[in-house]
C-alpha cells in the first residue's frame, strides 16, 4: 500500500503589512488640520472679493484689479498637478508643509502691500502655496482614512470648498468693514501656524518606494502650465479686455489646444508623465 501523497505546494507569501493609519482622535485631529489647509486655499479665491472697491481706493491701479484675484487662481492651478507628481516622488508630508509655508508667507506680503503690483505678485507666490493646500489635503486622506469611509471624508472635504464660496465674500466684507481689508490676508497666518503645527506634529506618512516614481517631466510641466495659463486668461480677458476674435484671444486659444494635441504622441517616450 503506497503512503499517501504529500501537499508539496508553497503556501502563499502573506502580503506585507499595510501602513497604520491613525484612529479616533488621532484622526480627528490630522483631519481639522486638513481642513483648515483647504478652508485657506478655498477662501483665497473668494474672500477679497466684496473687497476690491476698497483696496482699489487705498492702492490705486484700478486697470489692474482684475488681476488680484486672477494671479491667485492662476498660479494656483497651475502647481496642482506639480504638487501631485513631486509629492508622489518624495512624499506629501514634506511638500505640505512647504505649501503651507508659502502660503503663510504670501499672505503676509499681500497684507502689508504698499502698492498694487506688490500686492499681485504677492498674490501669484500665495497661489503657489494654495495649489498645494488643495491637492495635498485631498490626497493625504487617501494616506490616512481607509477605502471604505474616504467618500464620506472627501465630502466634508467639498462641504468646506462650497462653505468657502459662500462665506468668502460675506468674511471679507465684514472685515474690510471692520479691522481693514488686509486682515482678509493676515488672517491666514494664525490658521496657517494650526495647520502647520497640525501636519508636522500628527501626519505620519510612508515614505515613497525607492525607484518606482520616475523622474520630473519637466516638458510636460511646462507644457501642462502653459496651457493652463492660456485656458484662464481667455476665460479673464475674452470678451472683456480683448474681443474674442482678437489675436490675443486665438492665440492663447492656440497656446491651450496645441499642448493636448500634441501631449498624447510626444509622452510615449517620456517614462513619467506629469500627472499619472
Amino acid at each position: 500500500m503506497s503512503a499517501p501523497e504529500t501537499d508539496t505546494q508553497e503556501e502563499p507569501a502573506a502580503p506585507a503589512p499595510e501602513f497604520p493609519r491613525p484612529a479616533g482622535r488621532g484622526l480627528a485631529l490630522i483631519f481639522a488640520a486638513l481642513m483648515i489647509a483647504m478652508l485657506m486655499a478655498s477662501l483665497g479665491q473668494t474672500v477679497l472679493a466684496t473687497a476690491l472697491p476698497t483696496i482699489v481706493g487705498e492702492l490705486h491701479g484700478v486697470e489692474h484689479m482684475a488681476w488680484v484675484i486672477t494671479a491667485f487662481i492662476l498660479s494656483s492651478t497651475i502647481m496642482m498637478p506639480v504638487y501631485g507628481k513631486l509629492g508622489d516622488m518624495f512624499g506629501r508630508k514634506p511638500l505640505f508643509l512647504v505649501a503651507i509655508s508659502i502660503f503663510v508667507l504670501g499672505s503676509a506680503v499681500a497684507g502689508a502691500a504698499q502698492s498694487m503690483d506688490v500686492l499681485i505678485a504677492a498674490r501669484v507666490v500665495q497661489g503657489i502655496g494654495g495649489g498645494g493646500l488643495m491637492i495635498l489635503s485631498q490626497a493625504t486622506i487617501a494616506d490616512v482614512v481607509p477605502a471604505r469611509e474616504r467618500g464620506r471624508y472627501m465630502g466634508v472635504m467639498g462641504g468646506v470648498f462650497a462653505f468657502s464660496s459662500v462665506a468668502g465674500p460675506l468674511l471679507g466684507g465684514w472685515l474690510t468693514d471692520g479691522p481693514g481689508w488686509r486682515w482678509t490676508l493676515w488672517m491666514n497666518i494664525p490658521l496657517g501656524v494650526l495647520a502647520l503645527l497640525g501636519v508636522a506634529l500628527l501626519l505620519k506618512l510612508p515614505k515613497p518606494p525607492q525607484g518606482e516614481a520616475g523622474r520630473i517631466d519637466v516638458w510636460g510641466m511646462t507644457l501642462l502650465g502653459a496651457a493652463t495659463a492660456a485656458v484662464v486668461l481667455v476665460a479673464t480677458w475674452g470678451g472683456g479686455d480683448f474681443a474674442w476674435t482678437s489675436p490675443v484671444i486665438l492665440a492663447l486659444i492656440a497656446v491651450a489646444w496645441w499642448p493636448g494635441c500634441c501631449s498624447s504622441g510626444w509622452s510615449r517616450g517620456s517614462p513619467s508623465r506629469c500627472c499619472r
